[in-house]
């Protein structure tokens, strides 16, 4: 690649973690930010986040066509999970790091991801802030599972929400079919947090069919009580839909999806969760003996980008191209949020809060919002995320077929 000096300074932004239905149209929002602010020559996009960096694998930006990349889901760009050392302990990768910002004239870094990559954000900028000031670090948030500190909620989120609930309808009808006793168990995303679970609910303030019950890590889980609950609807109600999260745990701290068998840890030190609903299907089935199925909703979670929220993927855009803005005024070492002004009518803000104090710490669901019961969510719960769910994107059809960007090369 041929870089030639301007007297304009360039930008590069990355993703990382796990993809969304609406990370690609926070991506769009960085490269129309920049290309509209008037400072920023060339906009360069790292290829599998901070890995690709080190590796000078990055791409110029600045034609892609946005409008098919904000409605595109997974990393146009690629993502990783690398773990970069404190800077106390790794300067040479700084270094290296800062060095290539240097050689392709790049005043201006945007980090797109989640928890783990708001630390890389958090290191970054700690660097930055005592070796190379003028290296302006934004990080900008994602995730399906809601649980960034310090931001109303995250860019991913309402698409994935809007999908689980259609997703649980769906089955809760399909389940229904039948007259014999039966219980569906599904698993949902989220680790610490249990906001993906908490929007299984949400047809039941719309009048539709949602969950009966719902189980979110913020509580211990119980075998007996849960028995217990299934039990009692089963009395009044022959077809039980029990949602719950993958990262529920006993008051041990198990993971209910733990077995004998040794389990993966990836390299931030977190447990690769699967197959609670088919421990509990198992648990329900020598328990109650009645019919019992147990579905996986699985990566169809933060890619179902054919049921995506207007409200997430414009939102997406529109904290993408803040991110530029208040890069470009000077602004660093923080992460861009949203604040809710209003709930009705829907209303937002967007700002920023210094990275440092809401790199890693994980934003679970409030009591105030589990229900008396501990088996399910209040309706201040769901009137918080319907909003986020609302309207849908106008996607290309070709042939009968969405039709998306692809990987940036």
């Amino acid at each position: 690649m041929v870089i030639v000096k301007t007297d304009r300074t360039n930008a590069v932004a990355g993703q990382s973690g796990g993809p969304t239905a609406a990370i690609n149209a926070t991506l769009a929002g960085v490269i129309r930010g920049a290309v509209r602010s008037g400072r920023i020559d060339k906009i360069y996009g790292m290829h599998n986040g901070i890995e690709g960096l080190l590796n000078e694998n990055i791409a110029e930006l600045n034609n892609i066509e946005l409008s098919l990349l904000e409605n595109t889901p997974a990393a146009a760009l690629g993502s990783c999970r690398l773990k970069l050392p404190a800077p106390e302990e790794g300067e040479e990768t700084y270094k290296k790091i800062f060095s290539i910002l240097e050689e392709y004239n790049i005043k201006y870094f945007f980090y797109i991801g989640g928890n783990d990559s708001m630390d890389t954000v958090r290191k970054l900028s700690v660097y930055a802030a005592a070796h190379n000031p003028d290296v302006k670090i934004i990080g900008v948030p994602k995730t399906i599972d809601n649980d960034l500190f310090g931001t109303d909620h995250s860019p991913g989120y309402g698409s994935a929400a809007k999908y689980i609930a259609a997703t649980i309808q769906e089955l809760c009808y399909d389940n229904a079919v039948y007259a014999q006793k039966s219980v569906l168990i599904v698993e949902i995303m989220g680790r610490d947090a249990g906001w993906l679970t908490a929007a299984a609910a949400l047809p039941n303030l719309c009048g539709g069919a949602g969950a009966d019950l719902l189980y979110l890590p913020e509580l211990p889980f119980d075998d007996e009580k849960f028995i217990a609950d299934i039990e009692s609807r089963l009395i009044t109600k022959p077809n039980i839909v029990a949602a719950v999260s993958e990262g529920v745990k006993y008051a041990d701290g198990r993971y209910v999806c733990e077995t004998a068998e040794k389990k993966s840890i990836d390299i931030f030190g977190n447990t690769w969760l699967s197959g609670t609903a088919n421990v509990l299907r198992r648990l329900v089935s020598e328990r109650l003996g009645c019919k019992v199925r147990a579905v996986e909703l699985g990566t169809m979670q933060r890619c179902a980008a054919h049921i995506a929220s207007l409200c997430d993927i414009a939102e997406a855009a529109a904290i993408g191209e803040r991110a530029v803005e208040a890069a470009v005024s000077g602004v660093s070492g923080v992460m861009m949020v949203f604040r809710r002004v209003s709930n009705d009518p829907y209303k937002t803000e967007i700002g920023h809060e210094d990275i440092r104090r809401l790199a890693n710490t994980i934003r679970k669901v409030p009591e105030v919002y589990i229900s008396p019961e501990k088996n399910g969510v209040t309706r201040e719960c769901l009137e918080y995320i319907l909003p986020l769910i609302a309207g849908e994107p106008d996607i290309t059809y070709k042939n009968g077929l969405p039709v998306y960007h692809g990987v940036i090369s």
